[in-house]
């Protein structure tokens, strides 16, 4: 089977003992067969603990909490994730209280942040970048911001919204600007209140492409833009459609193959699946998308 491995981090990567390099967001590859159960080991270079695992049958259909599998069609795409710290001592960050809740960030492995209110006592995991994040009264909610992103949480603990982007507007309504990392470089302004999505006005920065056309497509229907104005009149008819052909995907992929795009669905937690859809360009405008499973 053809295995790509990927890393949140910069880590140093071996597979039954032998070093086979560095993966972060650029992949290496081996042709492992999941019977043998190789022995994986994704060490990050410094500062936190290495993922281990086997390379089995069960990893492929029920992946450890660190480890996410995605099944191509030329293979599986694996991605070691929430790497814990070297230091696993427990370091307060800071402690206070905000709309009457004992809120106490800390560093133990990873980033936590109690919260002790009228609901309960409730232990919330949250990414590295937050670590030394301010903390807000947000209508019901509460606010972290820092290490450009910010989350809301919920009085029960819950996390609402997780996002890079910057606030612009704190309150009982929240409004941020985001970058959606899409190949048009768009960003949203969008608002929330409850931690519920209330507006999302789209902003892109550039036009497509010849390269970058049927990417501009699927990610303009990924993220609620129109995708009319890439299509030619007889599917553009056929636009409010298109979201319901494709099935609930949650991320775009590119391909090396001109005109084809990978599109991501999410079949159990840290587990996906990738489809693969070809579209056909005919003056300047898509004139037909099919599947190429």
């Amino acid at each position: 089977m053809h295995v790509y491995f990927l890393s949140e981090k910069l880590a140093a990567l071996t597979v039954n003992g032998l070093y086979l390099g560095t993966v972060d967001g650029f992949e290496r590859t081996a042709e492992l067969d999941p019977s043998d159960g190789c022995f994986i080991e994704c060490k990050p270079l410094s500062g936190f603990l290495p993922v281990k695992f086997c390379f089995d049958e069960a990893l492929l259909i029920a992946p450890p909490p660190q480890v996410a599998v995605y099944h191509t069609k030329s293979g599986v795409a694996v991605c070691c994730k929430n790497f814990l710290r070297e230091d696993a001592a427990m370091r307060v960050v800071k402690q206070q209280t905000v709309a009457g809740a004992r809120i106490t960030l800390y560093v133990q492995g990873r980033v936590q942040l109690s919260m002790q209110n009228e609901t309960g006592f409730h232990l919330v995991d949250l990414p590295d970048e937050l670590e030394n994040a301010a903390i807000f009264e947000a209508g019901d909610e509460l606010l972290l911001e820092g290490g450009g992103g910010f989350c809301i949480l919920t009085r029960t603990g819950e996390i609402a919204v997780r996002s890079e982007g910057k606030v612009v507007a704190r309150g009982s309504v929240v409004r941020a600007e985001v970058p959606l990392r899409d190949s048009l470089g768009h960003t949203a302004l969008c608002e929330w209140e409850r931690g519920k999505l209330l507006s999302f006005t789209l902003r892109a920065r550039r036009e497509p492409t010849a390269a970058t056309y049927a990417l501009a497509l699927f990610e303009a229907t990924l993220i609620g833009a129109d995708p009319a104005p890439y299509l030619t009149d007889a599917l553009a008819e056929k636009a409010d459609a298109l979201k319901e052909f494709l099935g609930g995907f949650i991320s775009v992929v590119p391909t090396d193959r001109d005109g084809e795009v990978g599109l991501v669905y999410k079949r159990k937690e840290n587990v996906f699946d990738v489809r693969y859809f070809r579209v056909t360009v005919e003056g300047g405008k898509i004139a037909n998308i099919s599947d190429c499973e």
